[in-house]
């Protein structure tokens, strides 16, 4: 068991050693290449770096990354010297805040979770989580979108009763709603994912799991109560022998559909995210200013997503297929044309998805998508078609945008930021109250549309004719535009006197 001064005489950047969950690794030759820069890493050379590390990396990240020699084995904990934090005066606001936040019998819709996130959480975690790339304009698109569409409801149906529940890939859920992949759980709770896990688990949810999760694969699969219906979001490797490992042991854990991300051959330019200059405060690192390799415009996204391979194409479809028997779903689609490819190519599905606005931005939301990719679907055998399923996310706040989508033909709906607010705000007790709040409006908006069940959902139901004039009045979103924190522009720094 390696020592305190073993690791301590490693603290320079000729020889880096830090440790992380209880090891220590040899990150010198890795210094240059971490997408973050090499500040934050020599901040915590010779040192304890768990409690930076675990917030912003999945937990094998390090493992994954580093050649085995690097792995040097376990440390004494006991002897080895933290970096001591302190609590600066925003962070004594920010935690006042939290105690102050309003009782959870008071939230009412999922917007309320999300101005209590961006009250609450630290000022990184906000910026990563709500940013969207270049001009921000599709995640504002994705929102408006389900104002351009009507309802055309029916009257003098016995609704005494309505049922919102549904089976998504086979696996019963109680909401046409599953939980989507959002990265990066702890920056907000310290129990990140597994706060939508027990929930999803007591509601009969399908939770979607992350592969840049901030809890580990198993860790959450453990958490899951038994017989509990879990998907997998896939980021593709650059190593496709990480991926296959990945993937069949997803499979044998018993996860019930891959979704592989397609949409992300190189993140977007997030610059809220950008801006928090995803490297140690100057306070903190007290190293060489003038190190190269710092990537100092780059934020969260950028530090944990460098493996993911750009090389992805149709050509490797057929490789998963091979190497899975779970279905296969392409989250990204935005395309009648692509589409209809992903049927050819035996995948079980798609979704249609912009990845909330954070990828190519202006483009189309995945509810405008859902009209032409239906009509293009419609000329290639039935429709709906049973074996073939196609979700929407992005934008989603509403049990009755859910509707609106399902009417239009959409199979179930992802929520990912509802959610993902819901348990920063109040742990695994707001997800629940999520759940709740969704079940409520479901039984309101199923009665008043005059349907009693999803499959009474039909498109003459909707008045979608306006959904693609992206110019003109469209009834305006005052939650939304409250809890919406616009783009700001580089700023002076303050003379020094």
């Amino acid at each position: 068991m390696l020592s305190a001064q073993t690791i301590s005489e490693h603290a320079s950047r000729d020889s880096c050693w830090i440790i992380v969950h209880g090891k220590a690794y040899d990150v010198t030759e890795f210094l240059d290449e971490h997408p973050g820069g090499s500040k934050i890493i020599l901040t915590y050379a010779g040192k304890d770096a768990t409690e930076a590390y675990e917030p912003i990396h999945p937990p094998d990240a390090i493992i994954d990354n580093l050649s085995v020699e690097k792995h040097l084995g376990d440390v004494d904990l006991s002897t080895v010297t933290k970096v001591a934090k302190m609590i600066s005066e925003p962070e004594k606001q920010r935690q006042a805040l939290i105690v102050n936040r309003p009782p959870l019998d008071e939230i009412l819709n999922l917007h309320d979770f999300e101005a209590v996130a961006k009250i609450v959480l630290p000022d990184k975690a906000w910026a990563y989580y709500s940013s969207a790339s270049d001009d921000e304009i599709t995640i504002r698109e994705n929102r408006a979108a389900y104002q351009r569409v009507w309802f055309r409801p029916r009257i003098l149906r016995d609704v005494t009763a309505v049922d919102w529940s549904t089976t998504i890939l086979g696996q019963k859920s109680s909401l046409p709603v599953y939980i989507s992949a959002t990265a990066l759980g702890k920056l907000g709770h310290p129990d990140g994912e597994l706060n939508l896990t027990r929930a999803a688990g007591k509601h009969g949810v399908i939770q979607m799991i992350p592969t840049l999760a901030s809890c580990s694969f198993d860790e959450i699969v453990d958490a899951a109560q038994p017989n509990q219906s879990l998907f997998l979001q896939l980021y593709v490797s650059r190593d496709r022998s990480i991926t296959k490992r990945y993937v069949q042991h997803a499979e044998k854990r018993g996860v019930k559909g891959l979704f592989i991300t397609v949409d992300a051959p190189q993140l977007g330019r997030r610059e809220k995210d950008m801006r928090t200059k995803f490297v140690g405060d100057d306070a903190e690192a007290k190293v060489q200013e003038n190190m190269s390799g710092v990537k100092k415009d780059e934020g969260v996204a950028r530090a944990i997503s460098s493996f993911i391979d750009p090389s992805l194409s149709w050509k490797d479809i057929q490789w998963f297929r091979s190497i899975t028997k779970m279905p296969i779903i392409l989250k990204g689609v935005s395309t009648p044309e692509d589409a209809i490819l992903a049927l050819e190519a035996g995948v079980q599905g798609i979704v249609l998805s912009n990845h909330g606005g954070r990828q190519l931005d202006t483009s189309r939301s995945g509810l405008e998508n859902l009209i032409d990719i239906a009509a293009g679907l419609k000329t290639r055998g039935p429709w709906p078609n049973p074996d073939f399923s196609v979700f929407v996310d992005g934008g989603v706040r509403r049990a009755s945008d859910v509707l609106k989508a399902l009417a239009l033909g959409a199979s179930a709906v992802g929520i990912g930021r509802g959610f993902l607010y819901a348990f920063c705000s109040y742990g695994e007790a707001g997800v629940e109250k999520a759940f709740k709040i969704l079940g409520d409006e479901f039984e309101m908006n199923m009665r008043l549309l005059g349907a009693r069940n999803l499959k009474e959902l039909v498109p003459e139901m909707v008045d979608a004719s306006a959904l693609q004039a992206h110019v003109g009045a469209t009834p305006k979103d005052n939650l939304f535009d409250s809890t919406y924190q616009p783009l700001r522009l580089a700023e002076f720094k303050a003379a020094k006197l």
